[in-house]
């Protein structure tokens, strides 16, 4: 590993780099931090960055954001993390807002809706994909401190909620982490530092702004597992609650956050566009994308103890597999929001490639994009 820290503006440099290639979410992610970090530069050996991800994985909130900000501030301190973390974001949130201004205004090209209709119709594929990436893992380290029955189970009640229980899922989530702290009879004295319990009791006022402020922190503080588990959290508030977006509006949001380079959770930022314009996305992704700037700032030279911590190890043996049932569950409220049966033929493809031939979110999305146009050009009505 190099003694020698970047500057800061070839950490601007590279991390914006990423922030640009970053298509296919974390998984990419991962692999190009790992590439610059360990293989091209060697700021960071192997295995800390192997710890750095599982530490990231401890914390609520989108996982890569938080590896990225952790390598930046490794490499070049708070500074860096500032610095390193803005320039990984802003490039997707960017794209992000340019497209929502396309997909949203009030009256936007027929091809344009077809391509939402139709890339919109594969998101409940995707969930289903990434959830089900997760369940091998998942299930290989339960016995490890839980049991496969009770893992199982907080699967199943994870899944029923992200299909039934809207913005309470989060109460489901916290308590599954709680419960399994209890079956493995960890005190639970001062209970790590999950803003969770917080949370489910506090909220915004302040009229529209102060509403995408506190459905934007709750994306970012509460994503346990990756970007999907805050779906139905995020569709009960914009579409059922606060009524800023239709429904196929909101599938539109969610394709966007995939096909973009950067972390998925820049959902929230289309949301926040459709709510309260240019100025309501700017705002949800900075108040997203904030506590994952304060846990690493605040809390990375403390890593190691929380990695140690059993009760942060038996919560999260409880909340995990609760989150990977809430992604599985998630395509439930997504896939009953289409209301075109073309739609439906859609969805039935985007399953085949991502489930069958196990293709990649981002190009099925932009297969199920170009269906929509062919067959929305060709006569097929499009979505209310």
């Amino acid at each position: 590993m190099t003694d020698t820290a970047p500057s800061l503006t070839v950490v601007l440099r590279e991390w914006g780099r990423i922030g640009c290639l970053g298509f296919g979410g974390p998984p990419a992610h991962i692999a190009l931090l790992r590439k610059l970090c360990v293989r091209d530069r060697r700021w960071l050996d192997a295995q800390e960055f192997e710890d750095a991800i599982a530490a990231c994985n401890l914390l609520p909130g989108p996982a890569s954001t938080q590896l990225a900000i952790f390598c930046a501030w490794r490499v070049r301190g708070r500074a860096g993390a500032l610095v390193g973390g803005a320039a990984f974001i802003v490039p997707g949130l960017i794209v992000i807002l340019a497209l929502a201004a396309l997909f949203l205004e009030g009256d936007p090209p027929v091809w344009v809706r077809a391509a939402g209709a139709g890339a919109g119709a594969a998101v409940a594929a995707v969930a289903v994909q990434a959830g089900a990436g997760l369940m091998p893992a998942g299930w290989k380290r339960a016995p490890e401190h839980s049991n496969r029955a009770r893992w199982a189970g907080y699967l199943l009640l994870g899944a029923v909620a992200a299909a039934v229980a809207g913005p309470w899922l989060v109460l489901l989530l916290v308590g599954c982490g709680f419960a399994e702290m209890i079956a493995q009879r960890v005190p639970a004295g001062p209970h790590p530092r999950r803003p969770a319990a917080v949370l489910a009791a506090a909220g915004f006022g302040a009229g529209v702004l102060g509403s995408i402020a506190w459905t934007a922190l709750k994306v970012g503080a509460l994503s346990y597992g990756g970007g999907f588990v805050i779906i139905p959290l995020m569709q009960a508030d914009a579409v059922d609650h606060h009524h800023w977006m239709t429904a196929p509006q909101f599938l539109n949001a969610v394709a966007l956050g995939q096909i973009t380079p950067g972390p998925v959770v820049q959902t929230v930022a289309v949301v926040g566009y459709a709510a309260a314009g240019l100025g309501g996305g700017v705002l949800a992704s900075a108040v997203a994308f904030s506590p994952s700037f304060a846990f690493i700032l605040f809390g990375a030279h403390r890593f190691d103890r929380l990695r140690a911590d059993r009760r942060v190890r038996a919560f999260l043996d409880g909340a995990a597999p609760a989150a990977i049932g809430a992604i599985l569950g998630s395509a439930v409220p997504l896939a009953a929001a289409l209301d075109r049966p073309w739609q439906y033929a859609v969805l039935a493809g985007a399953a085949a490639l991502t489930l069958g031939l196990r293709r990649g979110p981002v190009l099925t999305l932009l297969i199920a994009a170009g269906a929509g146009v062919v067959i929305v050009l060709a006569g097929g009505p499009l979505p209310q």
